[in-house]
């Protein structure tokens, strides 16, 4: 399998955590979305990442449906079967996705408009968003398990972003998710190696 990603990207960070602590191999291949690259746009008509192509000939994107595949792939080592809990982790990892979409909104502002037009309303927004997030997650820490599940390396990855981006403006006002991350990274020793980067 080839997975299409970026070192800064916290959804490719996920499911690069996901292959890891499922011990899938893949080729990873690392793209541009800035440019357009050939092997992305050809695979992936919305032109993101992360994009997986399959060992048969198939495209799966979007992190999300990637991790399912990867749950399927690994009989069901990633989600948990009984469906209440199935069901926490999947909203778990939707609300960590959720917060690197309004983080990744205030990056993509601030980068691709000249500065007199970015719109610091548009910002506060998504800020507002994301720490609404962070302290719902603060408030309600993810069920310890037995095992780590697909909720918590999207957590992760989160977090990583957080830390990678934005150092220094959320850190005070989340500290149980700060003793979680430390808690992560004693069952998962690839976080450093795995988690988004520049």
């Amino acid at each position: 399998m080839k997975l299409l990603w970026s070192p800064s990207s916290p959804y490719s960070s996920k499911v690069r955590m996901a292959a890891h602590f499922l011990g899938l191999k893949l080729n990873e291949i690392r793209v541009d979305t800035n440019t357009a690259p050939a092997i992305l746009v050809e695979n992936n008509p919305l032109g993101k990442i992360p994009t997986l192509l399959t060992d048969d000939g198939a495209s799966v994107f979007d992190s999300v449906a990637i991790m399912h595949y990867f749950d399927r792939l690994a009989k069901g080592k990633l989600y948990p079967s009984k469906k209440g809990k199935r069901t926490d982790v999947e909203v778990l990892e939707a609300l960590s996705d959720g917060i690197c979409d309004c983080l990744l909104a205030i990056i993509y502002e601030r980068r691709f408009r000249d500065e007199e037009k970015v719109h610091q309303p548009w910002i506060d927004r998504q800020w507002k968003k994301a720490t609404s997030g962070l302290a719902h997650l603060s408030a309600n820490l993810p069920k310890s398990a037995k095992k780590l599940n697909g909720g918590h390396l999207a957590l992760a990855a989160t977090l990583g972003y957080l830390d990678l981006r934005f150092k220094g403006q959320w850190e005070a006002d989340h500290a149980p998710l700060i003793d979680w991350l430390a808690q992560f990274e004693k069952k998962f020793p690839a976080y450093q190696e795995l988690k988004p980067s520049a």
